[in-house]
């Protein structure tokens, strides 16, 4: 078992209590490390550790804090092979995901880098004869970056990527459920010699930590990963001092299947959106309207696809599709939504129980004869759970679509570019994927609406966050 460190100003350490909280392994339900249980007192010690370098950081060139995160892009590679096993023990993922989570992490870092020349401000007309109106752009100041478990890694880069090229430093509160690839990540700040406050790390219950920076006025921003609890709760913490918030929260994202849509890529896709990181991604597809005319021959394709995913020991057998669900709380969650969703009239076709007798592991699940008005339709199952809706008319599948309280992701499949730009333009998300699966581009912007969140993250637009726009009013008189 290993023993996780902190990384405050520059500084292993361990908590200020000397309290521990073990982390398991959600295949064998082991043990694998333990992360120290920060305390408030920890929280501001790393608060006060970034408000001091922030200044200094903020003034230095974008081009110098560019060579930063490639040198942290390049410790990450270095350590690519540690990385990606952390990741497959502490939260199931395959190695494919696991893999893919590590190196989009480490280009996302460069990808940020090449914002330095990119940040720009304006020169505006003024309506006074001597005057010149200049817009330009600040850093926030000190961001509260705090992760979820089911992209441990990713999130870092994500957060802090954008932050400390907009000239901001950083307090990250990792998961307290998969915490060792952020501390692993420290060693790696470490190791480059990033000026030390810039990226400080704080383990522990995110009840404590994360309400903590929330709540603190030396916070110019939070930017949480979460669910919609976790929002309601940092905007309550935030809200007296007014501190900026940026959430990515929850989603129930749709997917339309068209009559005229190629049913054998249609349900590929679905399927790949379905059980992506076993099913614990924001916008997994989490429901499927089906066009009544192939409703039949789809489902049959669906189905079929759904029942050959291999569930396994993603450490033990890389072949699999599908790992555990991260804890005991969320296999009982899903078992009990399938539970509740039969008992309202759904129909099992395939799935719908729980794999083995250790790990969180769950199957594969098709639910048919779902209607509008069933729990699961309208709650975020968080895993590998597909009920389907048959819709009669493309006006009924998006006004079922848009019935919901989450606007995060949705998707279309359909041959009729008429049909797939007016759903596109109609349907209430943040993001629209018409024939493909549901995963977003770090060029893009990944942002919802309703309760899927505020604010947003990939792209020029992410760093937006992190900025604060300032105007100099410069009126140059003669005598």
């Amino acid at each position: 078992m290993k023993d996780l460190r902190m990384y405050i100003n520059g500084q292993f350490c361990q908590s200020s209590d000397g309290q521990w909280i073990d982390v398991l392994n959600p295949s064998t339900e082991e043990v694998i490390s333990r992360q120290p249980n920060g305390t408030i007192e920890d929280v501001n010690r790393a608060l006060d550790a970034a408000k001091a370098a922030q200044k200094a950081w903020g003034k230095t060139p974008a081009i110098e804090r560019a060579a930063w995160l490639k040198k942290l892009a390049n410790g990450i590679r270095e350590r690519r092979e540690e990385f990606i096993d952390i990741i497959m023990r502490e939260q199931g993922k395959t190695i494919t995901w696991a893999t893919i989570e590590v190196d989009v992490t480490a280009e996302y870092f460069d990808y940020m880098a090449s914002f330095a020349r990119h940040i720009e401000g304006e020169i505006i007309p003024s309506d006074r004869p001597n005057e010149t109106i200049f817009l330009t752009k600040k850093p926030i100041g000190v961001v509260a970056g705090i992760l979820p478990w089911n992209f441990p890694f990713f999130l870092i880069a994500r957060k802090a990527g954008a932050a400390l090229i907009a000239g901001c430093t950083i307090v990250i509160k990792p998961s307290q459920l998969t915490p060792e690839n952020c501390t692993v990540f420290g060693e790696v700040v470490d190791k480059v010699g990033l000026p030390k406050g810039v990226i400080n790390i704080v383990t522990g219950k995110g009840s404590v930590i994360g309400n903590e920076m929330a709540g603190s006025p030396k916070i110019d921003i939070v930017s949480v990963t979460g669910s919609v609890g976790a929002g309601e709760s940092i905007m309550a913490a935030a809200s007296k001092n007014i501190t900026k918030v940026s959430l990515e929260l929850g989603g129930k994202a749709p997917a339309i299947v068209c009559k005229d849509a190629d049913l054998e890529k249609a349900a590929q896709w679905i399927v790949d959106s379905r059980i992506g990181n076993n099913g614990q991604i924001c916008n997994n597809a989490e429901r499927v309207y089906v066009d009544k005319a192939v409703k039949k021959a789809f489902t049959d394709i669906l189905v079929k696809k759904m029942e050959a995913v291999k569930v396994g020991d993603v450490c033990k057998d890389h072949t699999v599709d599908m790992g555990p669900l991260v804890e005991q709380r969320a296999l009982e969650s899903v078992t009990e939504k399938v539970g509740r969703a039969i008992s309202q009239g759904a129909k099992l076709l395939c799935g719908g129980h729980r794999v083995g007798t250790k790990g969180y592991f769950y199957a594969a699940t098709v639910l048919d004869n779902c209607t509008q008005d069933m729990d699961i339709i309208h709650e975020e199952t968080f895993g590998p759970v597909i009920p389907l809706i048959e819709f009669d008319g493309i006006d009924q599948a998006i006004q079922w679509a848009n019935d919901c309280e989450y606007g995060l992701a949705s998707s279309v499949f359909t041959k009729d570019i008429d049909t797939a730009t007016r759903v596109a333009r109609e349907l209430e998300f943040g993001e629209t994927y018409i024939n493909r699966e549901h995963f977003e581009a770090m060029q893009g912007f990944h942002a919802g609406v309703k309760k899927s969140g505020i604010g947003g993250a990939d792209g020029k637009h992410g760093i937006e966050e992190y900025l604060v726009t300032h105007v100099t009013y410069l009126d140059t008189y003669y005598e």
